[in-house]
């Protein structure tokens, strides 16, 4: 019986090769059905993989860089703020950080580190959780617009995903070049930070190359875990991670043990800047640039291959400009030093007194109006009084003040009081032969009010348009010398008449060099009615004022309005021989390979007799040796050849300044937001005073950089030389005619 028993237990020979099939074709069958799940998921049947395409230029949001003439970058326009970098471009400290803490035998797999692979299911298995992805597996991850799958289904499939990647990625790129986009595509956490690049600013304001061993072991810690790790929020944690990875980088015997030791004591040291759209220079300007670069990019049809519209915030592009860091900064230094005296004074001048009273009054009402705060509430629904009653509590905000920001407890309704005695100012300067524009500074503070007061604003010009008439003269054989009468007149009849307001006394006839050196608003008058309304607005708008020029005998006068940008240019033409260039501040635009798609060309007129511009030029010099500008000789002892005009308009509501030497033209505005809150006393208030120092300042500031190579020599006579005679005391106005009968001749 128990014979019988056993027989029926034992496999019989036929039973054990039937069994060994069904085992090997099982096992070559999960064979095939592995390969084949890993060939439909390298033929993108569980989700698309990246292209060679995409893995060279992952699709990651780069920010689009702002540089200077001199190489600097300004600023970014960003999403994301990210930007690549080169291998050569990262500190070596780094790359052994990386290495010793994520991937020991990076060197020495091919993607796929099997060995660790195996160890670490292992570990896992014993509870110890350990990660086994290589830093390549880790590149592949990142290239994934989705990110880490959290459901596990989808995470088994992305990590088949990963590993297909990564082995593509180790037979199409060197060792250097994955590392090069490891780094380029980290994503490092708070404050927008996205790349290696971007990291060692916003945390240690350097670039990668310049990262010493504690701060490279910090970045690399912080890829564990940004936000645990962060040395802002949890510096405890991140100084325990930055450990971890120095000694790591000992283990790897990158660091001897006394380095280790040492390095693991030191504190966390950080210098932060963190990016947005005002830090940097030229904040007004590169706001400016954007629509600009956005609206030529839409009116020129400029795409990419596919057809689709470029983001400056996303594509990575790099924008090569004019403007010279150096005189950037230069010129906002320059607008602060003066800005603080100029305001103080105002605020002086405002202490015991209320500028909204009477019909003023209005002005805070707009401003109220115009609020974000306003609109919100009227969104919502709130009636007139609940609206007034919220913009008279108090409420907590932070103010701008000349010696920085300043927290306060403020009704929103005072906040508009005290933001409208605010004075504000504006500067560009550029070269009058190639147009291009060196420093552009539309504000006070772009964080506070972002409003551009260089190019999309515009104010009334006041006396800085007279040189408009007076060329006009020059044009027509009018000499300098010319002597003219300098007494009020009434130009033009009925409903057209207008008489000038003037506040120089009248006198005797004087020269229209002389006229314009001291800024004489009679003569001046007496001159646009000589040569015609007409001609002067016409040459008003050949010389780049794109605003409206009417043909009123008051445009003499400056009754019209235009922008820092466009006076600027105008004035240009003066110095270039008569020749207009559009102000230029784009050079090129190059994709983030460094492919170009965008070049400026500049538009060139020639708007006046090169003879007559010279004339225009010395006439414009004797403002500052003679007339109204010549607090720039004594009080800023600039001494070399240069000319301008000041203008102030009417109650002092506007204040400017162009100067103009060989090499640079610049100008200067100031004024408060409404034309309405002005100086009370044109001592305070005349561009002389509240504008032309911010000129003075810039140009000491300029010459002292000899690094600048801007020269102090004259302004070069024109092409065809100076037939015209300059000297007034060789020029015979009325030659046969007796002194003492040129009242009459003059209408006296």
């Amino acid at each position: 019986m128990a014979q019988q028993k056993k027989k029926k237990n034992t496999l019989s020979q036929e039973e054990i090769n039937r069994y060994t099939r069904n085992f090997w074709k099982l096992l070559i069958g999960l064979i095939l059905l592995g390969f084949l799940f890993i060939f439909s998921v390298g033929m993108g049947l569980f989700g698309k993989l990246p292209t060679f395409r995409d893995l060279e230029n992952p699709k990651s949001n780069l920010a689009s860089e702002v540089i200077s003439d001199d190489g600097v970058v300004l600023g970014t326009y960003f999403v994301q703020n990210r930007s690549n970098v080169r291998y050569d471009q990262l500190s070596p400290h780094l790359v052994q950080a990386l290495i010793a803490t994520e991937d020991k035998r990076f060197y020495r797999h091919s993607g796929i580190d099997y060995r660790r692979t195996f160890t670490i299911i292992f570990h896992n298995l014993i509870g110890n959780r350990q990660g086994a992805s290589t830093i390549t597996q880790q590149l592949a991850l990142n290239l994934f617009s989705e990110g880490r799958a959290r459901s596990t289904g989808k995470r088994i499939i992305q990590k088949f995903q990963e590993w297909i990647t990564a082995v593509r990625l180790e037979r199409n790129y060197t060792k250097e070049e994955i590392i090069t986009m490891y780094f380029n595509t980290v994503d490092f956490g708070a404050y927008n930070t996205y790349g290696i690049k971007s990291a060692a600013r916003t945390y240690f304001n350097t670039t990668p190359d310049k990262l010493d061993v504690k701060q490279a072991a910090l970045l690399v810690g912080m890829l564990k875990g940004p936000g645990i790790y962060s040395p802002v929020r949890y510096p405890q944690n991140a100084i325990v991670r930055r450990n971890v990875v120095i000694e790591s980088m000992r283990k790897a015997d990158f660091l001897t043990r006394e380095e280790s030791l040492r390095l693991q004591k030191e504190p966390i040291v950080l210098d932060m800047r963190i990016s947005n759209y005002g830090e940097g220079l030229a904040p007004y300007f590169r706001a400016v640039m954007k629509r600009e670069i956005q609206r030529e990019f839409s009116e020129m049809s400029i795409t990419k291959a596919d057809g689709t519209p470029w983001d400056l915030d996303r594509d990575g592009l790099r924008i090569y400009t004019t403007i010279n860091s150096k005189m950037q900064l230069y010129a906002e230094e320059a607008q602060q030093e003066w800005m603080k005296t100029v305001q103080a004074s105002f605020d002086k001048q405002w202490k015991s007194r209320d500028p909204f009273r009477g019909e003023k009054a209005k002005l805070l009402e707009t401003g109220m109006k115009r609020s974000d705060r306003y609109r919100v509430l009227k969104q919502a629904g709130k009636s007139d009084a609940e609206i007034k009653k919220e913009f008279d509590t108090p409420v907590a905000m932070t103010i701008f003040t000349w010696e920085g920001n300043k927290d306060t407890l403020m009704t929103p309704m005072d906040s508009i009081r005290y933001n409208k005695l605010i004075l504000r100012n504006s500067f560009m300067s550029m070269e009058p032969h190639t147009g291009y524009v060196r420093a552009w500074v539309g504000g006070i503070n772009f964080e506070h009010y972002k409003y551009d007061q260089v190019k999309t604003g515009t104010r009334q010009v006041g006396s800085t348009a007279k040189p408009f008439t007076y060329a006009v003269a020059i044009d027509n054989g009018y000499s300098p010398c010319f002597q003219v009468p300098n007494v009020p007149l009434t130009v033009g009849s009925g409903a057209y008449a207008w008489t000038p307001r003037g506040e120089n006394k009248a006198g005797s006839p004087i020269t229209l060099r002389k006229a314009l050196a001291n800024s004489q608003n009679f003569a001046t008058a007496y001159m646009i009615n000589e040569v015609g309304a007409t001609p002067v607005a016409a040459l008003t708008k050949r010389m780049g004022i794109t605003s409206d020029v009417p043909e009123y005998p008051s445009i003499a006068l400056g009754a019209y309005e235009a922008s820092v940008y466009d006076m600027v240019g105008a004035y240009s033409a003066f110095v270039n021989h008569g020749v207009w260039i559009e102000p230029t501040y784009i050079l090129r635009i190059e994709d983030k390979n460094g492919m170009p798609i965008y070049e400026k060309a500049p538009r060139v007129t020639k708007v006046l007799n090169g003879e007559s511009a010279y004339v225009m030029v010395d006439m414009l010099k004797r403002v500052v040796s003679e007339g109204s500008g010549g607090r720039i000789r004594w009080r800023y002892n600039l001494t070399n050849p240069i000319g301008g005009k000041t203008g102030t308009t009417n109650d002092n509501a506007d204040a400017w300044f162009i100067g103009i030497t060989p090499e640079l033209v610049s100008g200067v505005w100031t004024g408060a937001e409404d034309r309405g809150i002005s100086f009370a006393s044109m001592a305070e208030g005349q561009g002389a005073q509240a504008a032309l120092p911010v000129f003075a300042l810039y140009m000491q500031k300029v010459y002292a950089d000899t690094s600048l190579h801007y020269s102090k020599e004259d302004f070069p006579l024109p092409p065809g030389g100076l037939t015209r005679e300059l000297d007034c005391s060789q020029y015979d106005p009325f030659p046969g005619v007796e002194t003492e009968k040129l009242d009459d001749r003059l209408g006296f």
